[in-house]
């Protein structure tokens, strides 16, 4: 039977024996089973039972303070009691019905506070456990365990392709605040014995506007345009520059630029700002300029956060619309997130373009919801960190943003994002609207409805 079980699941079991043997018992009981459960919980029901504040140490009290134990001499062999048993055979009941081939997690504690016959709902109920409302989740990640593993837009046999830079140079030059960075930095580099543009003469160049916001950010944190200076002047050599092909920019500057792109993306601007410059070389950890900061003793991510702080309090529509896609994506068990978080997070936002179209086609969060979990189902993982976005959710993200520069925006809107998801009839978005009963058509007719384009 236990060749069936998932190694998280037989490490339940395992641990079940363990604390069965600490505490000298001729038998494993149904209550070493629930200990064991609490002990080795991850993932969604690890949420769940933190919700009710559930732990090993409180739980262990609880059944301790009624069940009796008598001493047996130490073996490595003991059964499992009738109640331990009776569990079992319900859980692959379940896996049975379920139409899974491996026994989860989830099936053992599925049937564990299904079980009538042991005390495990009373130890529970005891601790301020909701039985009733906990069942319906864990229920669906039983139900959603076959063919949910891998997200639909999961491409795992295809490389990421290479940002080419050399395509999209232009879109550095659109704001006017960048584009005198550049042109203050070219001629930096008249004075000096380089002529390929390097990470040190754009912060060299950034630093040189002691007025602006930015620069009043990096001197908080010591970075000023005479220490930054006073530290170039010191640097012997241009190597750490040079990890890669040869272009206009060095490689970690063509690295920094890159992420400097994708950034502004993120963050819903459809402009590179000097603070997305700033951010891209934070990313890279490498180059002159990183270095520099590094020697300043700078902590890379409070920086970042003071520098994203006062972009968030403007909060674009599509910073929340992404925002909201994350915590859709972590409720549903997920480490990616796909195009129908991106749905779901331009009508949780509500008062966008975006969320207004979908309103007048009458689709609400909570239709939507019950789609998209039927498309992609629950994962079984709460993620904390942050999330990576799938190859068709940053194609989006792309085609958003060329979108939003077509149309003349300097920050990407919800309505770009909704406009781009229809740009890819293979998304799990475009899957999600079909089934609520929209197009392509439809929603573009609405889009340039509402945004006179």
């Amino acid at each position: 039977m236990f060749e069936k079980f998932t190694e998280k699941a037989l490490n339940v079991i395992v641990e079940a024996q363990n604390i069965a043997i600490y505490d000298h018992c001729d038998k494993v009981l149904s209550e070493h089973l629930l200990l064991a459960l609490v002990k080795e919980t991850r993932g969604f029901c690890a949420k769940i039972f933190n919700s009710y504040d559930i732990t090993y140490e409180r739980l262990a009290q609880e059944i301790y303070m009624t069940l009796n134990l008598e001493e047996f001499e130490m073996t490595s062999q003991i059964p499992f009691s009738e109640d331990f048993k009776r569990i079992l055979g319900c859980t692959m009941d379940l896996v049975e019905a379920s139409g899974n081939s491996t026994v989860h997690y989830e099936h053992l504690v599925l049937a564990a506070i299904n079980d009538k016959h042991s005390k495990i709902s009373q130890y529970l109920t005891n601790l301020g456990f909701d039985i009733e409302k906990s069942r319906p989740l864990i229920e669906k990640l039983v139900q959603r365990k076959v063919k949910k593993d891998f997200h639909p837009e999961a491409d795992e046999n295809k490389e990421e392709p290479e940002i080419n830079l050399t395509q999209e140079t232009d879109s550095l030059f659109d704001n006017p605040k960048s584009s005198k960075i550049f042109e203050r930095a070219v001629s930096k580099l008249s004075t000096s014995d380089y002529e390929i543009l390097g990470t040190e003469q754009i912060v060299s160049s950034i630093l040189e506007d002691k007025d602006s916001d930015l620069s009043k950010i990096m001197a908080q944190f010591g970075i000023t345009d005479e220490i930054f200076e006073d530290k170039l002047s010191k640097v012997q050599s241009r190597s750490a520059e040079y990890e890669g092909r040869q272009i206009v920019f060095t490689p970690n500057a063509f690295t920094a630029m890159s992420l400097a792109l994708q950034t502004a993306k993120e963050l819903g601007s459809s402009e590179v700002l000097p603070e997305h410059m700033i951010l891209g070389l934070l990313k890279t950890k490498k180059g002159v300029a990183y270095n520099i900061f590094k020697e300043l003793k700078i902590n890379d991510d409070d920086l970042a956060h003071t520098i994203i702080k006062p972009i968030e309090k403007q909060m674009p529509e599509t910073l929340t619309v992404l925002r909201l896609a994350k915590q859709e994506a972590r409720r549903m068990g997920r480490g990616v997130v796909g195009t129908e978080m991106f749905l779901l997070g331009i009508i949780g936002e509500a008062t966008g373009i975006g969320a207004q179209v979908l309103n007048e086609l009458e689709i609400n969060i909570r239709d939507a919801r019950i789609i998209v979990e039927k498309i992609i189902g629950y994962g079984n993982d709460y993620f904390a960190n942050e999330m990576v976005f799938t190859k068709r959710a940053k194609r989006v993200l792309e085609n958003a943003w060329e979108y939003a520069k077509k149309t003349g925006k300097v920050k990407i809107e919800s309505s770009d994002l909704l406009w781009a998801i229809t740009t890819c009839p293979d998304s799990t978005a475009m899957q999600a609207l079909e089934q609520l009963g929209t197009d392509v058509v439809e929603i573009r007719e609405g889009i340039k409805k509402h945004s006179n384009v």
